[in-house]
């Protein structure tokens, strides 16, 4: 999966107008000689999957054009403490205008990256796929959703028009699960995939009896309940487990034969994978 450089654009103008203000670095423009060249390495302090890297070199580009890139490292893969990401070089003013921004970006796409990579590693000799969700930060959606994919997980729904999600809510106000899903398959086309949520097996039995959905996400289930589950749906529609998951349980759910586990905090809760610049001039 690769980030369209029009959203990349756009998100690092956004942050790089938030920092700068009225296009300023004060501080820079106090200390530093107006000519003065400098170099500086982007450097990983501790070991994680790398995300990023675009959005971070393109802050860079977008303060100033002349500045330089050598790379040494791509988005997903492992990268060890004290490992080089890459080196930029040119107007020290601009380099250090860019730099927060830039690491920004890339220590919180790497640090979901490396926990997304710690969630599909605990679950490795299973069918069981990761994925995310849409609990994700405003206007950084698509870059979350890169740095999953980038740390070997899988992507859930985008938004909230390229598939039928039908929650409890929606099986409340519509009278019932028969109800939300009759309505689902007549009021979309063919091409649109349905999932349903459910909290019980007595659900799952209603979803399974009526046959209009595509894909159940079994919602806190108990282990024992979710091999039943996964066993009433076998062969019959896709499997998705939810809630209650972290990495002390996501091995235990995977064993019980699902086949997708969507995880909120993998962009929710990620902390930062850390990564710094150390200037030279």
């Amino acid at each position: 999966m690769q980030l369209p450089s029009i959203l990349i654009e756009e998100m690092v103008r956004s942050a790089l107008k938030e920092d700068m203000g009225h296009g300023l670095d004060i501080t820079s423009a106090a200390t530093l000689p107006p000519y003065e060249q400098a170099s500086g390495v982007i450097k990983a302090r501790e070991e994680g999957v790398l995300a990023g890297l675009i959005p971070a070199l393109t802050a860079f580009h977008h303060v100033d054009p002349d500045i330089e890139f050598e790379i040494f490292a791509q988005d997903g893969e492992v990268i060890d403490a004290d490992q080089d990401i890459a080196m930029v070089s040119g107007p020290a003013a601009a380099l250090l205008m860019a730099e927060r921004v830039a690491l920004n970006f890339m220590t919180h796409m790497s640090g979901i990256a490396s926990l997304t990579r710690r969630y599909v590693l605990a679950v490795q000799g299973t069918k069981a796929r990761i994925c995310d969700t849409r609990k994700t930060l405003p206007g950084l959606r698509a870059m979350q959703k890169y740095a999953v994919r980038a740390g070997g997980g899988f992507n859930h729904r985008f938004g909230m028009d390229d598939a039928v999600l039908i929650k409890d809510n929606h099986i409340a106000i519509a009278g019932g699960i028969d109800a939300a899903l009759s309505l689902a398959c007549e009021n979309t086309g063919h091409m649109v995939r349905v999932e349903i949520e459910v909290d019980t097996l007595d659900q799952l039995k209603e979803v399974l009896e009526h046959g209009g959905a595509d894909v159940v996400m079994m919602d806190n289930f108990s282990l024992k309940d979710l091999e039943r589950g996964v066993k009433m749906t076998r062969g019959k529609m896709v499997t998705e487990a939810s809630g209650g998951v972290d990495l002390g349980t996501v091995r235990d759910i995977a064993e019980t034969g699902i086949d997708y586990i969507s995880v909120g905090a993998l962009t929710h809760s990620a902390p930062a994978l850390d990564i710094g610049l150390d200037v030279e001039i």
